[in-house]
């Protein structure tokens, strides 16, 4: 077996190894049907690539962050704004609170409050509690924790060591399971290209005319 590398992707194997190739594939039996050596159709190569990327796309840990608390402290702080108290629904008091925040929040910030939108109700129930970690002082800056349902939860995750000697517990952008993922699907495409191009390319076909 030779391998020849000057035309990566139209071939990898020699001309020799080839010929023997398409020789086989004459000799073989295939009950009436042909080798047609055909290539792979385009559209289920690019279907393929879709799925690849749909996947890592979808299950980017940024689309599916929970939200933090640092998220809505300018909620809690304008929520106590008496003009937010001669507004007449709770729809309108949420709406006046959003507007508020992003008017002082910056692009990313104002991307989270976007992927985020809470409801009065739910702002009633978590505002207590994110003002209760402002005045404890705790270890932990504010978007260290989560909001789960009606609750503010110190997060699971553990980054990188911080002043103090504990860990960030902030929800990272990249993990560790993305990077053997890339290795992975990598290695996977690679191992694909060396196996598929080691055939004959799709131009040369078998002589099946004495294939029976």
């Amino acid at each position: 077996m030779g391998w020849k590398f000057d035309q990566p992707l139209y071939c990898l194997s020699d001309e020799q190894e080839q010929k023997e190739t398409l020789e086989l594939w004459e000799k073989q039996k295939f009950g009436g049907l042909s080798s047609g050596n055909n290539r792979l159709p385009f559209p289920l190569t690019f279907l393929i690539a879709l799925i690849v990327m749909t996947a890592f796309l979808v299950t980017m840990p940024i689309w599916g962050q929970r939200p933090n608390a640092q998220i809505y402290t300018s909620f809690v702080a304008a929520m106590d704004d008496p003009q937010v108290q001669q507004l007449a629904t709770p729809e309108e008091k949420i709406a006046y609170v959003t507007q508020q925040a992003m008017a002082q929040a910056d692009g990313v910030l104002q991307g989270a409050i976007e992927r985020h939108p809470l409801a009065w109700d739910d702002l009633l129930n978590i505002a207590p509690q994110i003002k209760e970690l402002q005045a404890s002082g705790s270890k932990y800056s504010l978007d260290n924790y989560n909001v789960v349902g009606d609750r503010i939860a110190l997060a699971n995750f553990e980054g990188n060591f911080v002043e103090g000697g504990h860990r960030e517990r902030k929800q990272p952008w990249w993990d560790k399971g993305y990077t053997i993922d890339v290795f992975y699907v990598a290695y996977f495409m690679i191992a694909i290209v060396l196996i598929t191009k080691q055939l004959p390319h799709f131009s040369r076909k078998p002589d099946m005319s004495n294939a029976k």
